[in-house]
């Protein structure tokens, strides 16, 4: 079966230049121009990926995003302004999984597209087991998180992070091992992407985001998952 794509881009020239491309690769692809549209869409029907345009008519991108990620894990790539360094940070806070810039390169935003699909593939294959930490338990199989026995909203890339930080608890792992993981492959993308995933795992699992006791920084290093 083909994966679906929804494309959610308010500009006609962006969105029929993604949509073209992204059917030549063999995808299965639609696309709405508003905010409003696109969250009643991806609520409705099961899609692989959205790519989300920040700025939109109606609800805007990050409030599809925000309202998505309580409910559905869907890989999500925000199409970000150039140069904008707080829309980037904003669209990984509410809980998208990578960003590309306008202006951008049709064949770049299709190879970021195919990583986060088989990203999500060999999360899928992959998902055979539960690790507890602590408080913490995650289920891969059933991608879900839960901490002291009530389930937590997690982001694929945030589910991924913190099974890499469970799978040997106490090791410090690096920004660049942890990117590497989220993206299986030597590309890291922005190792500041690393940092606010860490930041919005903090404010769903630890009692004071401010001063973690499970994900811990390791100054000069990286971070560690510890039992709390």
């Amino acid at each position: 079966m083909r994966e679906r794509i929804l494309i959610v881009e308010d500009e006609p020239a962006i969105s029929e230049a993604v949509e073209y491309a992204l059917r030549a690769e063999g995808f299965e692809v639609e696309a709405v121009d508003d905010g409003n549209t696109a969250l009643a869409q991806a609520r409705a029907r099961a899609y692989d990926l959205l790519v989300l345009d920040l700025m939109l008519p109606g609800l805007s991108g990050v409030e599809v995003c925000r309202q998505l990620r309580d409910e559905n894990p869907v890989p999500i790539l925000m199409l970000t302004a150039k140069d904008a360094e707080v829309d980037r940070v904003l669209g990984l806070e509410v809980g998208a999984d990578d960003y590309v810039t306008k202006p951008f390169s049709v064949p770049e935003l299709v190879a970021r597209v195919r990583a986060l699909l088989r990203r999500r593939e060999l999360d899928t294959r992959q998902a055979i087991a539960k690790l507890r930490v602590g408080g913490l338990e995650l289920d891969l199989a059933k991608h879900q998180a839960r901490l002291n026995g009530e389930q937590i909203p997690l982001t694929a890339f945030e589910l991924k992070l913190l099974t890499l930080l469970a799978g040997e608890p106490e090791r410090v792992f690096s920004r660049g091992e942890i990117m590497r993981h989220l993206w299986d492959s030597s590309y890291v993308g922005d190792e500041r992407a690393c940092d606010l995933h860490v930041s919005n795992i903090r404010r769903k699992i630890e009692r004071d985001p401010a001063r973690p006791e499970r994900v811990v920084t390791v100054r000069g290093s990286g971070y560690k998952l510890q039992a709390v």
